[in-house]
This record gives C-alpha cells, structure tokens and sequence, in this order.
C-alpha cells in the first residue's frame, strides 16, 4: 500500500543554461566597391547615351546631325555643341524655332539660326526671317521652303568639339567605337568591384570560436520526484 506521503514540486537535473551566444560581426561592403559600381553604371550609361543621341536616333528619324562653329546661337548652342535637325515641312514651322538651312541655293554651307518671323510675299510664298540669338541684327536672307534643311530636334553639348576632327564619312564608326570604349571600361570596372567584394567577404570569418570558458554542460528535462 503506498502511502500518502508529501510530493515536493518537480526539480531540474542539471545546472543552468548558461549563454554561449557569440555576437557576429556584420559583413560590410567596401567603399571601392560602391565607387567603382557607380561609376561604371554612369560610364556606362554615357556610352548608350551618346551611341543612342549621335547615331542611333538621327537614323531612326531620318535627322542628320551638325556641328556648330561659331557663336552666332549663344549661350543656347556654343561652338561645339552637336544639333541633330529633323526635316519639317515648312507650314510646321513657327517663329521661335530653330532651323538649319543653306544661304544660299547649291552651297552646301548651312547655318543654324532662329526664325524670327514667317510672311506671305506677293507671290503667296512662305517666307522666313532668321537671327542669330547672339547677332544683333536680323539675317539679310529672307528663306524659303527649299532651303530649310530642317528644325533641331535636340542638342548635344561639347562632343562636336572632338567630333569635328573626324571626316564625316569616318564619323559614325568612330563614335560606335568610343561608345563601345567607354561600355568596355565600365563593364571591367564593375568586374573589379565585385571582385573587391567577395575578396572582403573572404576576410571576414564563416564561423567564430567559442570563449575559452564555455563549458559543454548538458541540460536535461524536468523529472518529478515523488515519495512512495
């Protein structure tokens, strides 16, 4: 017969747990890395732009690009800034645009100025007068239809200055070449800073030891003790 004897409340077997938690050290990436992603991605980017602006849009659009000379457009479009102009029925055009037209009829010299007003002459024929932004008087031609080449569609700053020492024929690859230049180069620096960061993540350590105090003491389940 068992009898009733007290029952003590159930123990543990075993000492504490003690905390072997390690703290870890975050993995950070190095500044080289950054600097030399950013400026691939903008090395890179300046690449498309300008195969994109300087010869794949002017084709797409039937445009042809010009190179200013003079300063006659100050300070809109300084000497070396490349115009691309996109032929434009003359009935399309309002003053205030900018054209680039021929002087004079079978000269292939154009000039890039601004149409200040458009009139009907007797004859019931369109007529443009045009003006330098930086002139101080307005041009002595007064065009018509056929000698507007086109109006500018955009302009590009300061390329025309190294553009200008390629013969057109030449022009196009050259810049094809520049473009995959500068794409090269940024594609080699972002190879570069990606070795820079698994090189860092390599000196990181996978795994910290343990403290030199820590103990392997085992912690067992809670037993009730009873009394028979």
């Amino acid at each position: 017969m068992t009898g009733g004897g007290h029952h003590p409340a159930p123990g543990y077997v075993g000492t504490p747990r003690r905390d072997l938690s390690v703290p870890v050290h975050d993995e950070t990436t190095p500044v080289s890395w950054w600097i030399k992603t950013i400026a691939s991605w903008v090395l890179l980017s300046a690449a498309v732009g300008l195969l994109a602006a300087l010869v794949v849009v002017p084709r797409l659009t039937g445009s042809t690009s010009y190179t200013v000379l003079t300063g006659s457009m100050e300070p809109a479009y300084p000497p070396g800034t490349v115009i691309v102009v996109r032929p434009t029925p003359g009935a399309e055009l309002a003053a205030g645009d900018v054209i680039t037209f021929q002087p004079k009829s079978g000269d292939p010299a154009v000039v890039t100025h601004r149409i200040v007003s458009i009139f009907l002459d007797d004859q019931g024929q369109r007529r443009f007068i045009t003006k330098g932004d930086a002139n101080t008087v307005q041009d002595e031609t007064q065009l018509i239809d056929p000698q507007i080449r086109g109006r500018l569609l955009y302009a590009v700053p300061y390329v025309g200055r190294a553009t200008s020492l390629i013969p057109g024929s030449a022009r196009s690859i050259a810049l094809f070449l520049v473009a995959a230049g500068l794409g090269a180069y940024a594609l080699w620096m972002w190879g570069s800073g990606l070795r820079d960061r698994r090189s860092a993540k390599r000196d990181v350590p996978a795994s910290h030891d343990r403290p030199a105090d820590a103990d392997d003491t085992e912690i067992t389940r809670p037993i009730p003790i009873t009394n028979h």
